[in-house]
């Protein structure tokens, strides 16, 4: 092996594992819905719902910010069950006994579930948090920033929603307590 191609290969080795050590180090462990349904029956913890679709680069682009990022992704494993929900995929989803299919719509098409979740009003990307019992919390329609969305999935994790008004919640708001608090919960 030619020397110049062994350092170039050993020195790109080198910077991807760096990097990976740098960021990145936590991922979010996406489920399917079957998996969370069944993990929330022991545990009862809250489903985090990303809807997203092939074709959304707003999407695309809060996997890489926001779904990328470490404390995000620590949280939100520690706190929920985390599915990814392709608005138009084709598969059957079972949900508290109700079967929800693929529709065809012109070009494209849409999921029943992800419908009945964004309450009709399909926007991508969107997240939904459903409480323990899979009951719809709230939806929340659009791309998020990191900042954003640390607040959000505190303000449903720690159950905050049925005391404080996400107003006040906001103003309020400090990460350092919310994250800290959550790694010293169970």
């Amino acid at each position: 092996m030619n020397i110049r191609l062994f350092l170039l290969f050993f020195s790109t080795i080198w910077v991807s594992s760096a990097t990976q050590s740098l960021f990145g180090q936590n991922k979010i462990k996406w489920v399917t819905w079957e998996e969370a349904i069944e993990k929330s029956k022991k545990d009862k913890k809250k489903l985090f719902v990303d809807i997203y679709t092939d074709w959304c680069g707003w999407c695309k682009k809060m996997d890489q910010t926001t779904f990328g990022d470490d404390d995000i992704a620590k949280y939100i494993n520690k706190n929920y069950h985390a599915i990814k929900f392709d608005a138009e995929m084709t598969s059957t989803v079972i949900l508290k006994g109700d079967l929800y299919s693929y529709v065809k719509s012109g070009q494209r098409g849409y999921h029943e579930l992800a419908a009945k979740l964004l309450q009709g009003r399909m926007s991508f990307p969107s997240t939904v948090i459903l409480d323990e019992d899979l009951n719809l919390i709230q939806a929340i329609p659009g791309y998020q920033s990191i900042e954003t969305m640390e607040q959000i999935i505190t303000y449903f994790g720690s159950n905050s929603h049925k005391t404080i008004p996400w107003a006040r919640f906001t103003q309020t708001y400090d990460s350092e307590t919310y994250l800290n608090l959550a790694s010293k919960q169970k």
